[in-house]
This record gives C-alpha cells, sequence and structure tokens, in this order.
C-alpha cells in the first residue's frame, strides 16, 4: 500500500505545472535565503563554489553553480573517453542489439531513449553509462571527449524524480522525461550525451549554444535541479576501465574508459 502511494505521489509530481511553480520558487530572490539549508541538507561543499554564498542571488543560480578554476582535473591519457560530471554510476554495460539491460532492474531501448533517431544505429552494439547526479553534485555537464557537435535535439517529456524509488518502480524514467541529446563526433567516432531532466527542473541548458566544437572537458550544458546523464559510445569504440562498477563516485574529468577504431566489421 504504501508503494502504491508513493508511487502515485510520483507520478502527479511529474506535472509540468507542477514543475514550473517549483522553478519560479527556486529562481526568486527569496529563494536565496534557502541556501545555507540546502549546503547543510545535503552536506554540499560549498568552499568549492566560484563564489561566495552571499553573493548568489537565487536557490537555482546556486545549484547550477560553477566551480573555483582547477578543482575538476581532465585526465589525459591519450584516447581518453572522461566523465562529464560528478556522479554514482546507476549502470554501465555493453548495449545489447539495442537494448541497455538492467538499469535499477529496468531495460531501456535505444529506440525510446534516442526517439527512433536515425543515429541509432551507430549505438546498437556499443557502450552505456548511467550517470546519477544527487542534490549534493556539481550540477554542469562537460563535454567527455575532444570532438564537435554532429547534432542536437530537444525532446519534451515528463519530470519524473530519478532517484532510486523512481528508476526502480516508474515505468522507463529516462525514455519518459524531457532531454537535450548532444551527438558529438571525435577522431574514432560518436558518443551521444543524452542529459535527462527530473523534477523540479525547469529546464536544461546550454551553457553556450553558438559553441560547436568542444575540447575534453570543456563546459556543456547544466541542469536546473536533479538529473542524470547517459552517455552512449559507438558500436565497437569504445573499452571501459576495468575498476569501475554501478555505484562508483565519479568526478567530471575522471577516466571512464578509452577510445579506439571499431571492433567490430561494417557490411
Amino acid at each position: 500500500m504504501a508503494k502504491q502511494l508513493l508511487r502515485l505521489m510520483t507520478e502527479l509530481s511529474s506535472r509540468k505545472w507542477l514543475s514550473r511553480i517549483m522553478g519560479h520558487c527556486s529562481h526568486s530572490r527569496l529563494s536565496r535565503h534557502l541556501i545555507p539549508a540546502f549546503i547543510r541538507i545535503y552536506q554540499i561543499p560549498a568552499h568549492e563554489a566560484e563564489k561566495e554564498i552571499h553573493e548568489y542571488r537565487s536557490l537555482n543560480e546556486f545549484f547550477s553553480r560553477r566551480l573555483k578554476i582547477g578543482l575538476r582535473a581532465i585526465d589525459e591519457t591519450a584516447d581518453a573517453m572522461v566523465s562529464p560530471v560528478d556522479a554514482t554510476i546507476s549502470a554501465m554495460c555493453a548495449v545489447n542489439a539495442g537494448t541497455i539491460l538492467s538499469v535499477k532492474g529496468q531495460d531501456y531501448t535505444l529506440s525510446e531513449l534516442l526517439a527512433k533517431s536515425p543515429r541509432m544505429e551507430n549505438y546498437i552494439n556499443g557502450y552505456a553509462f548511467v550517470l546519477y547526479l544527487s542534490p549534493t553534485d556539481y550540477h554542469r555537464i562537460h563535454s567527455p571527449v575532444t570532438g564537435i557537435q554532429a547534432e542536437s535535439e530537444h525532446l519534451k517529456g515528463r519530470v519524473y524524480p530519478v532517484n532510486d524509488f523512481a528508476m526502480t518502480h516508474i515505468r522507463n524514467v529516462l525514455s519518459r522525461n524531457e532531454r537535450l541529446i548532444t551527438y558529438i563526433a571525435h577522431e574514432f567516432g560518436e558518443v551521444a550525451v543524452v542529459k535527462v531532466g527530473a523534477m523540479n527542473v525547469s529546464s536544461i541548458r546550454y551553457a553556450d549554444e553558438s559553441v560547436k566544437k568542444y575540447d575534453i572537458g570543456d563546459e556543456l550544458a547544466y541542469f536546473e535541479f536533479g538529473s542524470t546523464v547517459v552517455l552512449l559510445t559507438e558500436n565497437g569504440t569504445f573499452t571501459p576501465r576495468g575498476d569501475l562498477e554501478p555505484g562508483s563516485k565519479v568526478k567530471m574529468g575522471e577516466l571512464l574508459g578509452l577510445l579506439h577504431p571499431s571492433t567490430i566489421r561494417k557490411g
């Protein structure tokens, strides 16, 4: 009974109008008074923030804060793919004939996640990371590779939470929520950075929409409140770091694995 009630509350909380109200409140100047409590409740390392706490004009501005320069080192290994975010790895696995298997007990098809994009075929036997950002985490998203934006797609959707309960008990949250997808072409192929919105997120924004070329670690986008990134690599072009597993914490710029020419023969 309790589980059914929680599911109902989660379904109701996915309404866009409620998210807009919450977003408006978090953008208001009055919300800045909530920042100290927010830091305390979520044990946020506020000393890492680019500005002093009193300089942030709203809770949302603090939440989507930049960090002091130099606090995240970008791995310099040749052909590296790095984490685009500070996050917990919810899932990491080879994509099996277009399906990402067992993400919190659910399978996700690329067809649903990428909304039947023609680019989907590039990833049906690739590799996937599902990276969950908690309220504690830094919420800017950076480029995991050096490359050029091949395409950008904004998919409207719901605003379900992406916490453990919602990911486990609400069907296909990652494919039903709002998504902003950036396809980045690199030396050996392509990656897809799928930014999944969540409850109370009023938008997912590019840091600078005019920028189409990225060096590894460059700022790409940011979330307003909790969120998840699904990072996909093209078929046969990636080997993951051997010591990572679901539940591992990673920092932006940390090595996820190595890119290389495709090991899958075409034709």
